[in-house]
């Protein structure tokens, strides 16, 4: 491609062959209504995978994808699983290349893995690498039965929840990037509650990007700053779900 964005082009040259194809696979997601950011990646079937909490609220029209070459992906299909935080993309028009499912049965702990993602405020192009090791495995209660995470000692952050997690020099998924570690009591959780469900007092309005209006009171404001510079913390901690929980989920929905 001639018009690739030269940051792209360095981050490909750099990458090596398997990371050339873990680039190429993930992809910023934006959803346009709710003004949130994750990232996604592409099967081989040619679906893309995200976390729930990514598009939650969401139809699959409020929802676009970025390519590291500068493409834009709508979608015309939307599938969640709430309880195993993920989601299933279809995009509108067919997307070749992706990568495959592999298992996490035999990952030792003290294994090196890695993620491409887009954390924070970063906006690309190309993904960011963030590398670490699998620390542990976690479990989740659910209706469905046991939900199965890995706990990685890395620099997961906002922003990274959806990208797909490898085992380093390879680019087979064995998880998916869902969240990281920021301690808060419940003491403190609750205060926080109560100021963002409090609509009296000053109030303020804000325009985003889009021209939208939104009102929301000085105590709404605080809490909103409090919960930013909570997710800015760094606790070297962070969870993926099990690549089998993604298999169930695909399986259930027909999808190969």
């Amino acid at each position: 491609m001639s018009d690739i964005p030269v940051s792209t082009k360095w981050t490909l040259d750099a990458a090596g062959e398997i990371g050339r194809t873990s680039v190429t696979s993930v992809f910023m997601i934006i959803s346009t209504k709710t003004q949130t950011k994750g990232t996604g990646f592409l099967l081989s079937n040619g679906y893309i995978i995200t976390n729930e909490h990514v598009v939650r609220n969401n139809v699959s029209t409020d929802i676009m994808a970025r390519s590291s070459f500068g493409e834009q992906i709508t979608f015309s299909k939307l599938i969640t699983d709430t309880e195993r935080d993920l989601a299933i993309l279809l995009p509108s028009t067919k997307i070749t290349g992706g990568l495959n499912l592999g298992d996490d049965c035999k990952v030792e702990v003290g294994s090196l893995v890695s993620t491409w993602g887009f954390p924070l405020e970063y906006n690309g192009p190309s993904p960011l690498l963030s590398v670490g090791y699998l620390a542990g495995f976690k479990e989740y209660s659910s209706k469905s039965g046991i939900i199965k995470h890995l706990v990685v000692n890395g620099a997961f952050n906002p922003g990274n929840s959806g990208g797909p997690l490898f085992l380093s020099n390879d680019n087979k998924v064995i998880g998916i990037v869902s969240s990281k570690h920021a301690p808060i009591t419940e003491f403190q959780k609750s205060a926080l509650d109560a100021l963002s469900n409090n609509k009296s007092g000053l109030i303020f309005t804000a325009t985003d990007k889009q021209g939208t209006q939104t009102t929301f009171s000085e105590s709404q404001l605080v809490a909103d700053l409090l919960l930013h510079f909570r997710t800015l913390t760094q606790v070297m901690i962070g969870e993926a779900i099990s690549v089998n929980e993604l298999k169930t989920f695909l399986k259930e929905q027909s999808i190969t």
